[in-house]
């Protein structure tokens, strides 16, 4: 048997801007060390809240680049979490001049947390610097409706390829993509597409002109050990 398994570590994907061809962060994905090696927790809600804290406080002491952001992932009842607030407050103070992003995802089990439930952490977060991205719009409990309380307090939106099985050479796919550009640009937000992974998808968004962009044609997520003992990828 493995004695790594069941150990949970942070992969770090980059984040560029393909206008001034340069990396703007790290979106921090979190993985479990199984016997058939690294892999997505199956349940990211269900991974222990001691274990994205200490992790990410780990991960965040051995990040020492000169990036503009490092992007974590969270669900609202992990947000309300004091033991992974403080966490994300003790990360941020590490990275420094490095903003730290909070990429709130939308679950089903989050649907009775309310915006004012959520203040008291938005707030912390606004004070220290960081900030908030709204993650996966546009699929499943986050649409339009489910994340207008949010617009106000966000900084970025986030638009994940990789959860249609379409891809941009279906128009429909693109018309929710643009419909969604528009959104964040009259907010003022960032606007990211993530999962794009050929170099027809990368001259597709130079097109529709969007100038952040993540996924495996850029560059794969690739395990930040913060052990000596760490499995490889």
């Amino acid at each position: 048997m493995d004695t790594h398994e069941g150990i949970y570590r942070y992969f770090i994907q980059p984040q560029l801007d393909m206008i001034n061809n340069s990396l703007i962060g790290y979106e921090l994905l979190m993985k479990q060390y199984t016997l058939a090696g690294w892999r997505p927790p199956k349940s990211f809600a269900a991974v222990p809240a001691e274990i994205i804290a200490s992790v990410l406080i780990a991960t965040t002491r051995k990040l020492t680049l000169k990036i503009g952001s490092v992007s974590v992932n969270l669900n609202r009842t992990q947000m309300l979490n004091p033991q992974i607030n403080e966490a994300l407050i003790q990360a941020q103070s590490y990275l420094r001049l490095v903003r730290l992003n909070v990429e709130l995802t939308e679950e089903p089990t989050d649907q009775g947390i309310t915006i004012t439930q959520l203040m008291p952490m938005i707030k912390q977060y606004d004070e220290r610097g960081m900030e908030i991205s709204l993650d996966d719009v546009g699929t499943s409990q986050n649409q339009l409706a489910d994340v207008q309380p949010l617009l106000p307090y966000a900084s970025e939106m986030k638009f994940a390829l990789q959860n249609f099985t379409t891809g941009l050479a279906d128009p429909d796919l693109v018309k929710q993509l643009v419909y969604w550009r528009d959104i964040a640009a009259a907010h003022r937000l960032r606007f990211i597409v993530e999962g794009t992974e050929t170099a027809e998808d990368d001259a597709l968004l130079d097109t529709l002109h969007i100038d952040f962009r993540q996924g495996y044609y850029y560059g794969k997520p690739h395990l930040l050990k913060i052990h000596p003992t760490d499995p490889g990828q």
